[in-house]
């Protein structure tokens, strides 16, 4: 863990610094409403009362986000795969798919998504029903899948291609090498990318709030139309910032030190 000159991890302080920030404007946005003719409710305790509320809504984020990344993960690797594969018809498709989803915006992949897809179809003779949600997730997994694709195509090309000769001394397949011996090399250079590409997803899951599914923003918009009180917007925002920060911040900075340790080198 990276630590600052007093032995404290440089990460808590910044969180620290952070938490301290929105207090004050807390604080400030609670003096000047008090102001007034009326005694509203303090600002802390309106956010504590709603705290339980925005929880779930985040806790959907994170839900959605490890959802995306489950699928997204498992369709990237294949197309991976077809990035590297020997027919030309297959590295030409999984190209301009590739390049497809990952040069496109993500909200307009969601709304594609959101607005192509139908919310209910039969399948087999039985009425299907698709939820916002899972549109959501599945817009946002065709943009992992698209990087998670370059992943995989970027660790395969990084080793080594004695790794492969190798292989063909002992009389190995192209699928043996690339099983056994390619990708199990490959794995510890996937996982840092991967995990900063989690966090980028965790963040993006915010756009799906303008596709009117319940997650962290949508529910502080409610919240903050129930209390109807401007000087709540600053506190309840910069709530829903502090969460998302605790969250992706450790995560990247337990990528940057992965980075290091498995760094590639010559």
């Amino acid at each position: 863990m990276i630590a600052s000159a007093n032995g404290r991890p440089r990460w808590a302080g910044s969180l620290a610094a952070t938490g301290l920030g929105l207090l004050c404007s807390a604080t400030l946005a609670h003096a000047s409403a008090g102001a007034g003719s009326g005694a509203p409710a303090s600002t802390v305790e309106v956010l504590l009362r709603w705290l339980p509320f925005l929880l779930q809504g985040f806790a959907f984020n994170l839900v959605i986000s490890a959802l995306a990344m489950a699928f997204g993960t498992l369709l990237g690797a294949l197309l991976g795969l077809g990035l590297i594969g020997r027919s030309r018809a297959v590295r030409l498709l999984s190209g301009w798919t590739m390049n497809l989803f990952r040069n496109a915006p993500r909200l307009v992949i969601l709304f594609m998504c959101m607005y192509l897809i139908p919310f209910r179809f039969r399948l087999g003779g039985e009425t299907i029903v698709l939820a916002g949600w899972a549109k959501a997730v599945l817009g946002l997994s065709l943009a992992v899948m698209a990087n998670v694709a370059e992943i995989v195509r970027g660790a395969v090309q990084s080793v080594p291609t004695t790794q492969w000769e190798a292989g063909e001394a002992f009389a190995f397949g192209r699928r043996q090498i690339l099983w056994s011996i390619i990708l199990p090399q490959c794995a510890k250079r996937m996982l840092p990318p991967w995990m900063s590409l989690y966090a980028i997803i965790t963040m993006d899951t915010v756009l799906v709030s303008i596709l009117g599914i319940g997650e962290v923003m949508t529910l502080t918009g409610e919240a903050l139309s129930a209390e109807n009180r401007p000087d709540l917007l600053l506190p309840f925002y910069g709530f829903v910032l502090l969460l998302f920060f605790a969250y992706c911040y450790p995560i990247a900075r337990w990528t940057a030190r992965l980075e290091r340790r498995y760094a590639v080198v010559g």
